[in-house]
């Protein structure tokens, strides 16, 4: 598996490439070719150009959760779907041959997310401006996407110390609610060495995703973790809990990046082999 860091909040110092507060991924693997979360602006997009990476011909998008962080770069995506569609027609007189890509997400995903009095936190974007041009499997199950990579569906949340506080509210079936981020899930890639995890902000707590990914492959061993781990100033409780679990499950290496804080890191890398990201970083897996 081959991972390129489209958009981190962070850029590799040696490429003019641009960063900002959100994720994308583009993950290659078994000839299928994976776009993960969409980060906030086109940014994903213009850096996906310097890197001559091709996003007309992806075969699926995963989306980590329904925050605009991660899902704003959808309107830009559509309006590229529906350029390519547009020059395809008046070049060749008929509609675009791409093939349509498959959407995989929890069915929360686009529900609407806001702080009240204050400001929308989630996609703008709908089911109806999604299917013409994905075919949309909202799942709250494991997906699998190919024989080795995997979407973890809903994440179950076990541990007294991660994903105790709602973000914002939510509307479900006309009723608004706390937002307690149950569409955040993530990607598992089963690799020689152990089980890769790709995350996007990890809501629902990065070592109760860990153990979720474990339990649905049966395997223990992890690799590494790349994603957000949402550990911006967190609770002692948090904190100790993390490293603690992190310290446990001895993994050969960690990516924290996104939203993960300078002093998290700090007491991360004590504990585990941690390695900086940014965009244009690209990792591969046996």
């Amino acid at each position: 598996m081959k991972l390129t860091v489209l958009v981190d909040n962070n850029t590799i110092i040696d490429r003019y490439l641009s960063g900002e507060p959100g994720v994308s991924y583009l993950i290659e693997t078994e000839d299928k070719k994976i776009l993960f979360d969409t980060g906030y602006s086109d940014i994903f997009i213009q850096n996906a150009k310097k890197l001559n990476i091709n996003l007309l011909d992806i075969d699926y998008l995963v989306l980590s959760h329904g925050h605009i962080d991660h899902t704003g770069g959808l309107d830009p995506l559509l309006k590229l779907y529906a350029e390519e569609s547009f020059e395809h027609i008046a070049l060749k007189g008929n509609g675009t041959n791409r093939k349509k890509p498959k959407l995989i997400a929890h069915p929360d995903t686009l529900l609407r997310k806001y702080i009240p009095d204050t400001v929308e936190i989630g996609t703008f974007i709908s089911k109806e401006n999604l299917y013409p041009f994905f075919d949309l499997n909202l799942n709250r199950s494991p997906v699998k996407i190919t024989g080795k990579l995997l979407f973890l569906g809903e994440i179950e949340r076990k541990n007294n110390f991660e994903a105790l506080e709602p973000i914002g509210k939510t509307v479900i079936k006309g009723q608004e609610s706390p937002d307690f981020l149950l569409d955040d899930s993530a990607m598992v890639y089963i690799s020689e060495k152990g089980l890769v995890i790709i995350t996007g902000c990890s809501h629902a707590g990065i070592c109760n995703i860990i153990s979720h990914a474990q339990k649905i492959t049966g395997i223990n061993k992890i690799a590494d973790v790349i994603g957000g781990f949402h550990l911006l100033d967190p609770p002692l409780k948090q904190m100790e809990g993390t490293t603690s679990f992190i310290k446990n499950i001895e993994p050969e290496t960690m990516h924290a990046c996104h939203c993960t804080d300078l002093h998290s890191k700090i007491k991360l890398s004590n504990v585990v082999k941690l390695e900086d990201v940014g965009s244009g970083l690209v990792l591969e897996y046996s």
